[in-house]
């Protein structure tokens, strides 16, 4: 809003500009999911899961910190680690520091999967993203989505944004 109360309409510029970014953020990530879905039998969401618990120390995290992590809700995460679960890629044990928490433990048939998967998942996102761009662009893209990440993140919660490790 403006100091007199009305809107700030989006010029025609930047309405183009959100058109464009929503349409391919749509497209890029139904790209990937079906990637994923036809190569690995497993959702974007998914692979996006056993990927922070790959990185994680002892590849295990609380599941308040990896629904934090991966931006989904608990009930999300919940069904989503028993679908896991069920394919036997993570299992669940409780936290030894708190009796109300439980850790998400990556095993080590989840960590073959994501190995088996990971070459196709990046040859389609270089396909769809870094093969479009040149060098520059590529350069002013990341410096674009880190000013959009560190404006979005809830305050004090900077440690979540991968490139600050």
């Amino acid at each position: 809003m403006k100091s007199d109360g009305q809107p700030r309409w989006l010029s025609a510029e930047e309405q183009g500009v959100w058109q464009a970014y929503l349409q391919a953020t749509t497209l890029l990530e139904d790209h990937l999911d079906r990637q994923l879905q036809r190569d690995a039998g497993m959702p974007h969401i998914y692979y996006a899961l056993l990927v922070h618990l790959a990185r994680a120390p002892q590849r295990q995290l609380r599941m308040t910190q990896l629904a934090k992590n991966a931006k989904i809700t608990r009930s999300r995460l919940s069904h989503a680690i028993a679908r896991l679960e069920k394919n036997g890629w993570v299992r669940r044990e409780d936290c030894p520091s708190d009796r109300r928490g439980q850790n998400a433990i990556l095993t080590d048939e989840g960590d073959a999967v994501l190995k088996r998967s990971a070459p196709d998942h990046v040859a389609a996102v270089r396909q769809a993203i870094f093969d479009r761009l040149g060098p520059e662009q590529v350069t002013q893209l990341g410096e674009i989505m880190r000013v959009l990440a560190e404006g979005l993140q809830p305050e004090g919660s900077d440690a979540d944004l991968p490139w600050r490790r």
